[in-house]
């Protein structure tokens, strides 16, 4: 099944959120209408002409650039996506083309996780892979890598995506708001949301793994 059949069929089961987005369907300016979830409300009742509109789905690769306060935004996971716009969508394919630059590879991550197909890779298969100066990295404590998860990852640190991945094979993530997220913001509904996934950790936090290494030697030889 291709991509955008797996969408469609998801759009005609109801499903309208992913991450920070809306899909809105059969509205009056578009045949699919894509706009952020804090505007959804205004947009449904067709009230945003003081937002700016587009009908590239390629406008989406700018709106996702920069924070609301002007602030690169470093990595697509992150819980700042501005609002203020609407993309009018002619059809599936422009819908997917448009969440591909949101979210990049979320689509087919999603349809290979509801398929049991998703490859994950554990964090220490990642670390003991990094090279340069990042090596240092594989030497991060379990307790550190855990308490990294609990501080950098999750809702509460903007971040939207659901971790699939353990710290190795034999060792789970501990219980917290970041090992047990969803994938789905609050207010979404896990029947209408496509959850964003983490199949491997960042490169945000295989450098502070490198820095959580750092401050674990340091403190050994105090």
């Amino acid at each position: 099944m291709s991509l955008n059949t797996a969408l469609q069929e998801a759009l005609n089961q109801g499903t309208d959120q992913i991450g920070q987005l809306r899909i809105l369907k059969d509205h009056p300016a578009a045949e699919i209408v894509l706009c952020h979830s804090d505007d959804a409300d205004k947009v449904n009742r067709n009230t945003f002409t003081a937002f700016t509109s587009y009908s590239n789905p390629d406008a989406a690769r700018e709106l996702g650039l920069y924070t609301p306060e002007g602030e690169y935004r470093f990595t697509k996971g992150e819980i700042s996506l501005p609002g203020g716009w609407v993309l009018l969508l002619n059809d599936v394919a422009e819908l997917r083309r448009a969440l591909d630059l949101f979210y990049p590879a979320s689509l087919g991550l999603w349809n290979a996780w509801k398929n049991g197909e998703v490859r994950t890779q554990n964090l220490r298969d990642k670390l003991n892979r990094q090279t340069g100066m990042y090596r240092h990295s594989r030497n991060v404590s379990d307790a550190g890598a855990q308490h990294l998860v609990k501080t950098l990852c999750g809702p509460s640190n903007k971040c939207v995506k659901k971790i699939l991945w353990q710290i190795d094979s034999e060792t789970p993530l501990e219980d917290s708001e970041a090992s047990q997220f969803g994938g789905i913001l609050a207010g979404g509904s896990t029947e209408r949301a496509i959850p964003l996934l983490c199949q491997e950790a960042c490169n945000f936090f295989v450098s502070e793994c490198r820095k959580q290494s750092k401050k674990e030697f340091e403190e050994s030889q105090d």
